[in-house]
């Protein structure tokens, strides 16, 4: 972008060269010009006037011989002309030799070169004439390594640039690649001093280079700068606004970037564009806001702006984040019916939303739809997938993805390595997890506290604690910090064990280290003393976490449920459930599934069907578990008709019976003597791959033997016997 220059004669003497070098900036592809600033409330100086050293008579005539060589070489390598002159050569000749070869400014940077290489030292003053012969022989480029070489190694190279300017160049772009550099090094007080100190000489630093110096500041920062700015003479832009917009919504402070939008327009003149809205959508989505941000894209279509890819993506990720990928998908219908091309992000947003419930078959819906439009999957759709995959427990499938992925060129970073290493260690392949270990240490990747706890999870659930422990004291060796999923890992392993009295521990040690047990912490202690018949210790716990404000989850009172009832107290369970509906806490499933369990096995029947239209009262859906449980305890209480009708919802549901289902269903049908119906389930059940109790081949051997197909009752006895469910004589003595 070209620098303004204030258009002030009485002030500014511009000079030929000034005025040349505003006549030729066209060819600046790179930036675009900013808009003339007519005065400048401040006293204009001009820049310094240039006055080197004067020569000797035999170091000008060392640089005389020098120069007219340079000047008459044809075809000779530089190296080789340069030779009888380079020993001679003192920092002072390199300057000097510049001004004989201004009008061949190739020459002059082909001598710096080879100068270099011979001589450690580039005087400051040479380097900053580099730069200025560079940029006006069109070389953008060497212009910009020598400003960057210059700021990076010399404090004072840019009171050098300012001392030369006026005589080497007068074409102020200088100093707005040099600003920009020093915006790239990050040395932002010194662009700032830079951008103040060129005020005073009528030299504005170019919009866009301000942008780029307004994106690196802080908020605070940004809103200050964004004021004081324009009263030194910059004219902001929609991209200026765009970042002010970009910056409030990082910081979280949304009302205030809305509120900018409008002033965009009414204070600024210039109207939001797409980034703008978009930028704003995104803050809005990313603070899980969907109505406004939808607020949002309605008014930006109302104002005839087209949304783009990252406008639609903003809201589907939020719709997958928020577990509603149906909507997602039609979001992206609604996306191709606009003519807006979705690219590999909304594909894998897409594809992680939808493997976060489970849903694989639109998985392989999507990558087939993103193949289909060109789009090959990269890193970030296969690590999509496979965490998606190993968090569905297929991990053979994630191995498969993770091997092509490699076969492909794509390098796995640390979210695929750990989502891989959480797979193996869900699937008790702990060798395979810690290999995968190894190797990403081998790449050069480090693993981080996730894949830590990823591995002392699948530790403790393998059964070795010991090795868990010895992990974390490894973890804290490498300078990691535990997080509280970490330490949870390890509690529930030792409650998992059996050890108690370490679990208890190990929360205090968690504490000791600055983390709150969470609901996690308890809800596993609680069950762990619940499963030991502790009721009054889980009690406890229970009061303790409301007395710290940490709300229970469902699955909290789910297991003080389940302790109620394995401890046969099922009268303080159905109390348990009346609290949690007088406290509006809705019950799931499996709150009312304990209860018509164990109702069910005292076949109180009466109890469990006032259990279940309660629950049905209330919307709460049966899963398989509840019509397993419902024909189990009709079943045991011979209430067949009941049975046959909740094992009739249960498929209908696409649900499936389990293998003590199946037995007690098969069982209540033969004593109904409805042998037919019962052979059907049978059969159903063994294609089903379940192992029919000993009890149900008695009964049809019994059944075959008196209908007088001793053929089939001989082939159920073989089955019985080839199951070991009858012993041989030998076995029974």
């Amino acid at each position: 972008m070209l620098s303004a220059v204030s258009r002030n004669p009485t002030n500014f003497p511009v000079t030929s060269h000034l005025r040349f070098a505003a006549s030729r900036l066209n060819w600046r592809l790179l930036y675009s010009a900013a808009p003339p600033i007519d005065t400048l409330a401040t006293t204009l100086r001009p820049f310094p006037e240039y006055s080197p050293k004067r020569p000797t008579i035999q170091d000008a005539e060392l640089v005389q011989n020098l120069t007219t060589t340079l000047k008459q070489r044809r075809s000779d390598p530089l190296r080789r002309v340069l030779s009888p002159f380079l020993p001679r050569l003192r920092p002072q000749h390199l300057i000097w030799a510049f001004s004989h070869l201004r009008s061949h400014p190739a020459l002059a940077l082909s001598l710096l070169h080879c100068y270099r290489r011979r001589a450690r030292h580039v005087p400051l003053e040479a380097q900053a004439i580099a730069a200025h012969l560079a940029l006006a022989s069109g070389r953008v480029g060497a212009a910009r390594q020598f400003l960057r070489q210059g700021l990076t190694s010399h404090r004072d190279f840019v009171e050098q640039v300012i001392y030369t300017f006026r005589h080497w160049s007068s074409d102020p772009f200088v100093f707005d690649l040099l600003f920009r550099i020093a915006v790239e090094l990050g040395r932002l007080d010194d662009a700032r001093s830079l951008f103040d100190r060129l005020t005073f000489f009528g030299v504005i630093i170019s919009v866009d280079s301000c942008n780029a110096f307004l994106s690196h500041l802080a908020i605070d920062a940004v809103l200050k700068t964004f004021v004081e700015l324009p009263l030194r003479g910059v004219r902001w832009n929609a991209a200026s606004y765009n970042i002010v917009i970009r910056a409030l919504c990082r910081a979280g402070k949304l009302g205030e970037a809305r509120e900018f939008l409008l002033k965009m327009e009414s204070e600024g003149g210039i109207l939001p564009d797409v980034i703008s809205y978009s930028t704003i959508i995104d803050g809005y989505c990313q603070a899980g806001d969907l109505p406004t941000a939808y607020e949002l894209f309605d008014e930006m279509r109302t104002r005839g702006l087209k949304p783009n890819e990252f406008t639609f993506n903003s809201i589907i990720s939020l719709l997958c984040h928020s577990d509603m990928a149906a909507k997602a998908e039609m979001v992206l219908l609604e996306m191709l019916n606009q003519g807006v091309a979705p690219d590999s992000a909304v594909y894998t947003t897409l594809i992680s939303g939808f493997c976060k419930n489970g849903n694989i078959s639109a998985v392989y819906r999507f990558v087939d739809d993103m193949k289909s439009r060109g789009l090959a999957p990269d890193a970030a759709t296969y690590t999509a997938l496979i965490c998606g995959f190993c968090r569905c427990g297929m991990i053979v499938e994630a191995e498969r993805l993770f091997d092509e992925m490699l076969r492909k060129g794509l390098n796995p970073d640390e979210f695929t390595y750990t989502a891989m290493v959480d797979g193996y260690c869900k699937n008790g392949r702990m060798h395979d997890a810690f290999r995968l270990h190894d190797e990403m240490l081998k790449n050069g990747l480090s693993p981080n506290v996730v894949t830590y706890t990823a591995l002392t999870d699948g530790l403790c659930k393998h059964g070795d604690v010991e090795a868990a422990n010895e992990l974390l004291h490894e973890i804290c060796g490498k300078g990691l910090e535990l997080n509280v999923c970490t330490f949870n890992s390890l509690i529930n392993g030792l409650c998992k064990s059996g050890n108690l009295e370490q679990a208890l521990k190990t929360m205090s040690d968690m504490e000791a280290a600055g983390l709150s047990p969470d609901a996690f912490t308890y809800t596993t202690l609680m069950d762990a003393y619940c499963k030991s018949g502790d009721i009054t210790r889980a009690h406890c716990l229970l009061s303790e976490m409301l007395d710290r404000k940490i709300n229970p989850t469902i699955v909290t009172f789910n297991v003080l449920m389940n302790g109620f009832c394995i401890a046969g107290m099922l009268e303080d369970g159905k109390r348990l459930l009346e609290w949690m509906l007088e406290k509006k806490i809705m019950p799931n499933a499996a709150t009312y599934n304990s209860l018509l369990k164990h109702y069910g096995m005292e076949k109180n029947m009466k109890v469990v069907t006032e259990i279940y239209r309660g629950m049905c009262a209330r919307r709460v859906m049966p899963d398989e578990s509840t019509y397993n449980i419902l024909i189990l305890g009709h079943c045991k209480a011979r209430n067949m008709k009941e049975a046959c009708y909740f094992h009739s919802e249960l498929t209908a549901r696409g649900f499936s019976l389990r293998a003590d289902t199946y037995n007690a269903l098969i069982e209540g049908l033969c004593r109904k003597k409805r042998f037919v119906e019962a052979r059907r389930l049978f059969e159903e059940m063994q294609d089903a791959g379940f192992l029919a109790d000993k009890k149900i081949y008695d009964l049809f051997i019994d059944l075959s033997y008196n209908e007088g197909n001793f053929e089939l009752t001989l082939e159920f006895c073989d089955e019985a016997i080839e199951k070991h469910l009858i012993g041989t004589k030998a076995d029974e003595s």
